[in-house]
């Protein structure tokens, strides 16, 4: 592995022991710089390739989808463990569906269901991503048609 730091590929495991749902091995890992730095294994059941509206072709990447979860969740009062348990059951969800191949907006509704039920405030930023709001008024028919706004 190498060293995120130092990039030097002489690191040894600290500690290993598996995450919390048993889907991946959490490993400590120390470099001969004296860097620490965590890395996680995950089974990879198949290789998932995503469809894009246009046609394009790419291959599935967890590190692209985490990437925009935690900018729709930036600033919000979820903690990280909740957040990765989150991504983790969006990629078994994906490999689950028994495809290779996955239309981009079954993921994107996918994360936005889930998004739902985690943090509105992070529901609406994702969707005004995936939706490609352009004015004012996307955002307030967007959250018209919603309920997790409302009051009970």
């Amino acid at each position: 592995m190498i060293c995120p730091v130092c990039k030097k590929g002489e690191t040894s495991v600290v500690d290993s022991r598996p995450t919390e749902d048993g889907t991946s091995i959490r490993r400590r890992r120390l470099c001969v710089c004296g860097e620490r730095f965590t890395t996680f294994e995950r089974v990879q059941f198949r290789e998932l390739t995503v469809v894009k509206k246009n046609g394009r072709k790419s291959t599935f990447d967890r590190e692209k989808l985490s990437k925009s979860i935690y900018i729709a969740l930036k600033k919000r009062p979820i903690d990280t463990d909740t957040v990765e348990k989150f991504i983790t059951k969006i990629s078994r969800s994906l490999e689950e569906l028994g495809q290779n191949e996955i239309a981009s907006n079954t993921i994107g509704t996918m994360v936005m269901e889930g998004l739902k039920d985690l943090d509105p405030v992070a529901y609406v930023r994702f969707a005004s991503v995936y939706r490609n709001f352009r004015e004012e008024k996307d955002f307030i028919q967007f959250v018209d048609k919603i309920d997790v706004f409302k009051k009970k």
